[in-house]
């Protein structure tokens, strides 16, 4: 299994950006059952959960991205997406895709978020 993270990039404060994550060569019904996230990794700071979704759909936030993100997963593409807005220079940093499936953790390479003017 190969989570490829996409979409990072340099954005002003205030700017919007949309990560996306394929999990390659994980089979359909493995993928439904999986839980999605996105971590990120400030500089110099520890990896922390950004959000999650379940296999039912269902989000949960880090307090301080509530109302500017939002987590969706697209089953049918094995996608799980983040859609940021509002941007501020403290949510710069690595931006992870995780899987947890049947027991097991998979994690993506980070796409780098930079919120700066």
């Amino acid at each position: 299994v190969q989570l490829q993270a996409s979409g990072g990039g340099l954005v002003q404060p205030g700017g919007s950006l949309r990560l996306s994550c394929h999990a390659q060569r994980m089979i359909l019904s493995t993928y439904q059952m999986a839980r999605m996230a996105w971590y990120r990794q400030p500089p110099g700071e520890p990896r922390e959960l950004v959000a999650e979704i379940s296999s039912s759909g269902q989000p949960t936030y880090q307090d301080s991205v509530k109302g500017r993100f939002t987590i969706s997963r697209d089953n049918g593409k094995r996608r799980v997406y983040l859609q940021m807005a509002s941007l501020m220079p403290d949510d710069t940093g690595d931006y992870y895709c995780y899987a947890n499936v049947y027991g097991q953790d998979y994690w993506g390479q980070g796409t780098q978020v930079t919120v700066s003017s």
